[in-house]
């Protein structure tokens, strides 16, 4: 019984300066312990052209007396030059090995587009491995300037090849390096499963007919540990309603307040949420002059209910914000003026509960006229310039949506200067993620901490593995801020992480900074874990029974 496998594509530099082959089939062939040949008798046959040789063919033994048979084709130019023996050599393979360099992408697209469908065509149903060798260059360099893009470009990326390997439905493989690890355990075992599939295949057409159940064989093969699942940070959903009515109910950095014509002291707002809403206080505020608005409805509505107080010997002015005071507006209007709290309430629950409003009038104004005077009176601050005051029944508006969400709203204010008294400074990196959840902690504000939380999450996840190895990224550093900061879920969530790329971190110096209960829940979630490797141990005895099994039959 024997195996042919077809090893087609150039890795790279896999010639010695003799002309001697030494790249990924010469390498697994003189390392695997499978394979048993003398390594000077491991060369049979190569046929040459002027350069270089066209195939070369290996023959040795495998499994004790299996007849193994490699022809290694680093040159494509064989489709071209003798198309009979090449697809031949397809046409018998029982395997098929397509290889590459990483950093050859020219000849990637090359073989991509001229002869993987040649390929295609005469494939007869074998398993196909791809194996991508290689360590891509400047892939270690976080940096994304468009230089470093472009040199990372050169490369062939780990998107093309799992696309390629979809294409011809084959197994892709990554071999940074042609050493023990790469070669003998890594594509030694993918190309040892497909070994023994094809020698189960030729035992008997029987065998070909019957599912491969594990009761036939007397042997039960391990189930492989698998990693464990990484803690899911859900999304806190909004408390932006609540949020907007507790800062008129707590009177938090207000910056506007109503008086009566008595100049009593009638109620507290906010420039920004009233301006939101109403063109007449944007009008009021000087956020937009008469030429802007150009609704004679509106600037009317605006000196007839208010008027703004500049007099320092205001007698009802406040004292306890001596450096920026907040703006004293006079309501002119006494009968709005005693409706103004339930007003404002209504305009910051998003002024669209009019049933609601009309209710809470009727409590303190008894006379049904003097109620509908009012509601006009909020009609008027809420319209439209240039349009029709169409608000005619509370009752048919009862379901609309707050104002928020058409076009006179809060987003009207962003990024701009008007009304503004914070200036945030934002860049898209961990650090700076880090220092902004720092400060929503020590503030109090909870969802900008859970937003900072899902951001350093997703960029830690959407890293590969040699960028958070090569990366100055000081992940225990992360993990005591966010414990200090009571940031549990995230303080949880880099737990794990560690744990998960425990032979990343566990290199690095600050591994040791780890605490002795964080380390002991590291070493107890880590992967791969001893139970795996234990695992992997028992299972490559398994493949070595079957392949004795196989040997009997």
């Amino acid at each position: 019984m024997s195996i042919h496998i077809v090893a087609l594509g150039n890795e790279g530099d896999a010639f010695h300066q003799d002309n001697r082959p030494s790249g990924l089939i010469r390498t697994y062939l003189g390392r695997s312990p499978l394979v048993s040949g003398d390594e000077s008798s491991l060369l049979l046959n190569a046929t040459s052209t002027v350069a270089r040789p066209v195939f070369t063919e290996y023959q040795a033994s495998a499994f004790g007396n299996v007849k193994l048979v490699v022809h290694d084709c680093p040159v494509w130019d064989i489709f071209d030059s003798d198309w009979y023996t090449s697809r031949n050599l397809i046409g018998s393979a029982d395997i098929i090995v397509i290889k590459y360099n990483v950093n050859d992408k020219f000849s990637f697209h090359e073989v991509k587009d001229n002869y993987i469908p040649v390929i295609k065509r005469a494939l007869n149903s074998v398993p196909v491995i791809i194996a991508a060798v290689g360590t891509r260059q400047n892939e270690e360099l976080p940096c994304t300037c468009p230089l470093c893009t472009s040199d990372r470009g050169s490369c062939v990326s780990t998107t093309e090849g799992i696309q390629l390997a979809k294409e011809l439905g084959a197994t892709y493989l990554e071999l940074h390096s042609l050493d023990d690890f790469y070669i003998g355990k890594y594509f030694g075992g993918v190309l040892e499963y497909f070994m023994i599939q094809a020698l189960n295949q030729k035992t008997s057409e029987k065998m070909k007919k019957r599912k491969m159940s594990n009761s036939f064989h007397g042997i039960r093969p391990p189930q492989l540990e698998q990693p464990e699942k990484m803690p899911v940070l859900k999304a806190e959903a909004s408390h932006y309603n609540s949020d907007l009515n507790n800062l008129l109910f707590c009177c938090q950095c207000v910056d506007v307040v109503f008086y009566n014509p008595d100049l009593k002291e009638v109620a507290e707002a906010h420039k920004i949420v009233l301006c939101a809403v109403s063109h007449v206080f944007m009008l009021l505020f000087n956020v937009k002059s008469p030429a802007d608005i150009q609704d004679s409805s509106i600037i009317r509505t605006t000196q007839d209910l208010f008027t703004i107080s500049r007099d320092t010997a205001f007698p009802g002015a406040r004292q306890d914000s001596p450096g920026n005071p907040p703006l004293r507006v006079v309501v002119k209007d006494a009968l709005f003026c005693s409706c103004l709290p339930d007003i404002l309430r209504f305009i910051y629950s998003g002024a669209f509960q009019w049933e609601e409003l009309e209710e809470d009038i009727r409590k303190k104004v008894k006379d049904s006229g003097d109620v509908s005077s009012v509601i006009e009176k909020v009609k008027c601050i809420l319209k439209t310039p240039g349009k029709i005051n169409c608000l005619r029944n509370c009752k048919t508006y009862q379901a609309r949506k707050p104002l928020w969400f058409y076009n006179t709203s809060l987003k009207f204010f962003l990024n701009k200067p008007m009304l503004a008294d914070v200036v945030f400074e934002i860049q898209a990196g961990i650090f700076q993620a880090m220092c902004l959840l720092i400060c929503a902690e020590m503030y109090q504000v909870s969802r900008l901490q859970h937003i900072c939380e899902l951001f350093i999450i997703t960029q830690l996840q959407s890293m590969p593995s040699r960028e958070l190895a090569s990366m100055n990224l000081d992940i225990v550093d992360l993990l005591k801020k966010a414990k200090f900061h009571h940031s549990d879920c995230l303080s949880t969530w880099l737990l794990h992480f560690i744990a998960t790329n425990y032979l990343i971190f566990s290199q690095k110096p600050e591994f040791q900074d780890l605490s002795v209960e964080e380390r002991s829940f590291v070493e107890k979630h880590r992967w791969p874990s001893n139970m795996y490797l234990k695992q992997l141990a028992e299972y490559r005895k398994y493949i070595h029974s079957r392949k004795c099994r196989c040997l009997v039959m």
